[in-house]
């Protein structure tokens, strides 16, 4: 049995975010193949094109841990119709300077919870978008708006829902077999 190890992105900063608590939940449905571990974004500068001769340790140690990893999943909430600016910036940080794209071939699944009924549609296009760029092969269906409403999860992850929980473990169960064919296909960088 071939494990994975998938490097996750929170797209909000914030701590107690509905994401952050999907992100758990997802953990917790994962096939046992897919190790986890989050990518942290919140300590990032502003990316400057001026840093790409020298780039901080904050950058260093993002594009070291994307480069530790076989995939990446994307939990974002959306702010103003797309993704949110940390997240923009961390894949900014990860895709330069030009030529060192820590993104291309590395295979990645998108998902989100807001409160309202479209779930975070805008920004996963947005994202799906910048992802495509970035050379970032996509496991693009099932698609997962998640409508998070109180009682839907747990703190700690837990699924309320019988319905939610096999979608979300359908998602994972998705995710490895997509990591599996794109692995298969195409040489990592």
């Amino acid at each position: 049995m071939t494990t994975y190890k998938v490097g996750y992105f929170v797209g909000s900063l914030s701590k107690d975010s509905i994401n952050r608590i999907l992100s758990r939940a997802l953990l917790r449905v994962a096939p046992p193949e897919l190790e986890f571990q989050e990518i942290p974004i919140k300590d990032l500068p502003l990316y400057n094109h001026d840093f790409d001769a020298d780039y901080p340790p904050e950058g260093r140690a993002l594009k070291d841990a994307i480069a530790a990893v076989d995939a990446v999943l994307f939990v974002t909430p959306e702010y103003n119709r797309s993704i949110p600016g940390g997240l923009k910036n961390a894949i900014d940080w990860a895709s330069r300077p030009w030529g060192t794209n820590s993104f291309t071939h590395k295979p990645s699944a998108v998902i989100g919870a807001s409160p309202g009924k479209i779930g975070t549609a805008v920004a996963q296009q947005s994202l799906r978008s910048v992802l495509s760029f970035c050379n970032s092969p996509q496991m693009n269906a099932p698609e997962a708006y998640i409508q998070f409403v109180p009682g839907l999860f747990t703190p700690d992850g837990e699924v309320t829902d019988p319905t939610t929980q096999q979608f979300l473990t359908d998602f994972m169960a998705d995710f490895k077999t997509f990591i599996e064919r794109v692995l298969t296909v195409l040489p990592q960088r």
